[in-house]
């Protein structure tokens, strides 16, 4: 439950949905800046950061797909690259060069002044592509675009967003070219690879593309699910919507409950029909998948309460992005389905639907209605933020971010002790009081969450928590508020802790100093969430017993931004990891074993990409098989990282079989299958492999495993390979399909139909009109769109059967990029500016850059050192996708 600080009557009836989303945001808010994402060919583009070596090649590949790149900004320089002038700050590139977007290819440890420079400028569009941005310089930039109405952005941690609709091509980001193809599906999605993956399967089902809004993984968006449905909602080249979420957050909830309101309000023939995945099913609840924002904190919904939320809102889930393309085809060409499935309440704990927020939370509560709170006003309650949004509360299971330090009890308790805030644990029974300090990411800003836990199973009821949201200008927290304030928010804590007031006791000045603690240590040490749980005294000297207490400080702030190295050096040796982990950490990959004592749990997986390895080991289960860990490779992968994965995964001893799972990006797929071969030459493997590589190279690497006769198992679809990963599992053998060929004039036809299949669905001349008055009739004649569209989703497990082409793997160039090793690579260029000196930038600024050299002296960033970014930026420019998809044979092959 979300509590403003602002006056509520108590009991006083939630607010309708109308009030929630609007279709005409506000003009005077941060809303109005959400028609700053309709890119298209008349967008002009300018790039921060422009001369890297990863800005440039970027840069080359839009320009020849037709982005209208204009120039580029770097500190302190001016001159020329790539043809395009270069000016030395975003204000001057502002007033002489009039963009409309830039992108911003710059490291984490300087993204959030790049951002913050976009924005005083008032550029309209503002994408950061960098992961791993310290959250506090992001609550900052936050609270700088909640006061103006001039700048939208995207990101950080993101893929960028694009516009593939026919002739106008846009690209802001790094997705990959050689997939996308002119269509009429948007895509709103969480994760890089998720969504490429869609692209995939909608360029195979011969729709295409239109506007497609990577939201990014980060904890604090720039752009949200809600706020990416509404304009693709608006944008008159989209038919369909495919929605990829993921484990943490709201966002989800949200979305679902924007798309019950958007069916209310739309006519049935007029809906755009919406297919979603969600990422996380699986994922303990006490680890941070990959992403920045890949994880849970107290009032937060699982997975399946947004699955569930999303399916009863009128959208069809599927369990892999791979099926989004067949089944929108089907639901664009029969129309939306319609009606709702009814919520049965005591049916919460196995996943029920539920028709709002409210009625989700009734449930949970066994029938009993949340109370409305009073509060303080802030400033924000008008805000195109739109705070007075409901919140789906749910399980107080803690977790830790990746790439953070998560201290337990001990640890927690020895920082506050260093810090003299210590309290000595005692243990009570319940009732148990719960206080935290945390993000509240639909506001981008700061928040307090309570909770009373009187049994075990509370912790699981989603009607437990409340939450009281802070005003901006309490940039420090409760430390920021005037003291009548600061009283305020003492007594409404009071109120929901259910603390009794008591002759003996001063619980209300005791539990305002215990707040200021936390909150000292939540802004002096840059966490990112600080809790107690404690039992209330009523006697002795001490009003509060502490009873578990955690904190989980921001990684990022000590990686990229070089902040709090002793805190993290001292107390990062007594954070709680799994076997393996910190070796393989050191290499990129992010490990996490899953549920270690369940024997069952025997299948490894090696993937690429946080929200790629998530749905693997949830489509694995749904497939009736269990994953025994959560690996995602990073960025920089390549044959060294493969094998220390392969080492890592069988250090448990559970693992019968290894499911290597790759869409290929910057991370090659011969790069991965050499990886393998390696790895099988040099470690003592006794378990079989099965291989499902697609994407950058992905023929290339089915010949070097072919060559290696290395017993591998190698698949072209990912229902193949996983039901032949399970089957071996289970000990059965898998059986060896006959491959067949795929010729040469099928892939033709494939790229030929795309268009086809456009001008079909929609008007010709610019995908912008409605459905025609033919396909109306087709529709009349079929069965009801929602039963078509159930046995679709029935068929899932099924096998891919009758599809012409392969999924376009795309060009060998710099397009091929997943956010999550995109962003890593443009770390990997960090900043070197103090070490290049002065002298060398007085240099270059009197001696610009030749107009026909691509690869002029950096601006500051240092030259990638890995191997495969040296190989990536040798290869040739982007190619076009017919030359790419060459004809191979599909199936599974087993080498002996």
């Amino acid at each position: 439950m979300r509590h403003h600080i602002r006056p509520t009557a108590r009991g006083h009836a939630p607010i309708s949905p109308s009030r929630y989303f609007t279709t005409s945001p506000p003009r005077h808010n941060y809303a109005a800046t959400l028609k700053n994402l309709r890119i298209g060919r008349n967008t002009r583009v300018i790039f921060q950061g422009f001369t890297g070596r990863q800005a440039t090649a970027n840069a080359q590949e839009s320009i020849k797909w037709g982005t209208n790149i204009v120039g580029g900004v770097v500190p302190d320089r001016q001159g020329e690259h790539l043809g395009l002038p270069v000016l030395p700050s975003v204000r001057k590139a502002m007033e002489q060069l009039k963009p409309d977007a830039t992108g911003i290819y710059v490291p984490a440890s300087r993204a959030a002044q790049a951002i913050e420079d976009a924005i005083e400028a008032e550029v309209p569009l503002i994408v950061a592509v960098a992961e791993h941005v310290p959250l506090h310089d992001m609550l900052r930039v936050h609270s700088m675009l909640r006061t103006q109405t001039k700048s939208r952005l995207v990101g950080p941690n993101s893929p960028g967003i694009i516009n593939a609709a026919e002739g106008e091509n846009c690209r802001i980001g790094f997705q990959p070219l050689g997939s996308f193809s002119p269509g009429c599906v948007g895509i709103a999605a969480r994760s890089g690879t998720l969504s490429y993956e869609a692209v995939a399967a909608t360029t195979r089902a011969k729709l295409g593309q239109s506007l497609c809004i990577g939201v990014g993984g980060d904890i604090l968006p720039g752009t949200d699910l809600v706020e990416a449905l509404q304009v693709l909602e608006a944008d008159p080249n989209t038919k369909g919507i495919a929605l990829i979420g993921e484990i943490g957050g709201d966002g989800e909830i949200m979305a679902a409950q924007w798309i019950k309101e958007y069916h209310d309000r739309t006519p049935v023939e007029k809906r755009k029909p919406i297919v979603a995945v969600i990422a996380g099913k699986q994922a303990p609840l006490d680890r941070v998948m990959g992403h920045a924002g890949a994880f849970w904190l107290p009032g937060e919904p699982h997975p399946n309460q947004k699955i569930a939320a999303l399916k009863n809102a009128g959208a069809v889930l599927v369990s892999h992005p791979a099926y989004i393309g067949r089944i929108l085809k089907d639901r664009i060409k029969l129309g939306p389905a319609q009606g709702h499935k009814d919520s049965t309440p005591h049916e919460f704990d196995n996943g029920a639907s539920f028709e709002s927020v409210d009625d989700f939370a009734r449930a949970a509560s066994r029938g009993v209605p949340r109370q409305q709170h009073r509060g303080l006003h802030t400033s924000t309650r008008g805000s195109g933020l739109a705070p007075s949004r409901p919140r789906m509360p749910t399980s107080s299971v803690h977790s830790h971010q990746a790439r953070s330090l998560h201290l337990d009890r001990a640890a927690s308790q020895s920082l506050l002790r260093d810090e003299g805030k210590a309290a000595e644990l005692q243990f009570q029974t319940y009732p148990i009081r719960y206080l935290a300090l945390d993000i509240d990411r639909t506001t981008r800003s700061q928040c307090l969450v309570t909770a009373v836990i009187y049994k075990d199973r509370d912790w699981r009821n989603p009607a437990s928590f409340n939450k009281i949201l802070l005003p901006p200008s309490a940039k420090n927290g409760v430390l920021s508020l005037k003291s009548k304030d600061s009283h305020t928010v003492t007594i409404r804590l009071i109120e929901q802790l259910q603390i009794m007031e008591h002759e003996s006791m001063n619980y209300r000045s005791a539990l305002g100093r215990i707040l200021r603690d936390l909150t000292r240590v939540f802004y002096e040490k840059e966490a990112r969430h600080v809790s107690l749980q404690f039992t209330v005294n009523h006697k002795g000297k001490q009003a509060f017993t502490v009873q578990d207490m955690r904190i989980d400080l921001d990684d990022s702030a000590y990686r990229s931004g070089g902040r709090l190295a002793e805190v993290h050096e001292a107390y990062g040796a007594l954070e709680a990891r799994d076997p393996g982990a910190r070796q393989a950490e050191k290499s990129g990959i992010v490990y996490h074993r899953l549920n270690p004592r369940d024997r069952s749990c025997n299948i490894g997986t090696l993937v690429n990409g946080a929200g790629l390895a998530m749905n693997t080991v949830d489509a694995l289960a749904d497939a009736g098989g269990k994953a025994a860990n959560f690996l995602d490779t990073g960025g920089k992968a390549n044959s060294d990282t493969v094998k220390k994965a392969i080492e890592t995964i069988l250090q448990d001893d559970r693992v019968k079989v290894i499911f290597v799972n790759i869409f290929g990006g910057l991370t090659r797929g011969e790069m991965i299958a050499a990886g393998l071969v390696h790895a099988y030459k040099n470690i003592n493997i006794k378990v079989p492999i099965v291989v499902r590589i697609r994407g950058t190279n992905e023929w290339e690497a089915r010949k070097a495993i072919e060559k290696s006769r290395v017993p591998i198992y190698a698949y072209m679809h990912f229902d193949e390979a996983a039901a032949a990963a399970i089957d071996i599992a289970k000990g059965a053998m898998p059986p060896v399909q006959e491959p067949y060929l795929e010729g040469e004039d099928e892939v033709s036809e494939l790229k030929d139909a795309i268009q086809l299949a456009a001008e079909t669905i929609v008007e010709k001349g610019g995908l912008g009109g409605e459905i025609t008055e033919a396909t109306h009739a087709e529709e009349s004649a079929q069965a009801p769109a929602e039963e078509a569209a159930e046995a679709i989703v029935s068929e899932e497990t099924s096998q891919l059967e009758g599809e012409v082409a392969t999924e376009a793997t795309g060009s060998k160039g710099f397009s091929q990029l997943p956010v999550e090793e995109v962003t890593e690579a443009i770390d990997s260029e960090a900043t070197s500016s103090e070490a290049t000196s002065e002298a060398t930038n007085s240099e270059e600024s009197s001696q610009p850059p030749a107009e026909e050299k691509t690869e002029p002296a950096e601006d500051g960033l240092a030259q990638p050192q890995h191997a495969e970014q040296e190989t990536l930026n040798s290869q040739e420019p982007e190619k076009k996708v017919e030359d790419t998809t060459t004809a191979r044979p599909q199936g599974s092959d087993q080498v002996a």
